[in-house]
């Protein structure tokens, strides 16, 4: 037991264990009333210090495809902007991936982590909404 967990913590130090394609497990996910997501997948790639998170998610109701994309240099702290009015920062918090999105005034924060079992969780909080938590796993 002593050995896992000491496999796991050398497993979730290393940055470059959330990189590849994540596929959204909506069973195991958490919408928490918001519209739940139908399919999902999410891209990460932390190479020298940029990092790149690109989502693509259908909502259920809808035929849309919705594309979410931040690429970062973290060593140097970057913000990328888009427009007048929406920023955002990717930055390693030990071994949680934050993305910070500022857009309007609001501000949404993403924090991917690697679980035990080996699937990924991104906890999601809006203003004024309840938080939803979205299990992937490695494709």
């Amino acid at each position: 037991m002593a050995t896992l967990l000491l496999g796991f913590s050398a497993l979730a130090s290393d940055h470059s264990s959330l990189n590849g394609t994540w596929t959204l497990v909506p069973a195991k996910s958490d919408f928490a009333g918001q519209p739940v997501v139908q399919t999902g997948t999410v891209t990460i790639n932390d190479h020298q210090g940029i990092i790149t998170v690109s989502r693509n998610f259908v909502y259920t109701g809808t035929t849309e495809t919705f594309f979410y994309s931040d690429m970062t240099d973290a060593n140097r702290g970057a913000t990328i902007r888009t427009g007048k009015d929406l920023k955002s920062k990717t930055r390693w918090d030990h071994d949680v991936l934050k993305v910070t999105t500022t857009q309007s005034g609001a501000v949404t924060l993403e924090s991917y982590t690697l679980a035990a079992d080996g699937t990924m969780t991104v906890s999601v909080v809006r203003p004024e909404q309840k938080s939803i938590t979205l299990v992937f796993q490695h494709e």
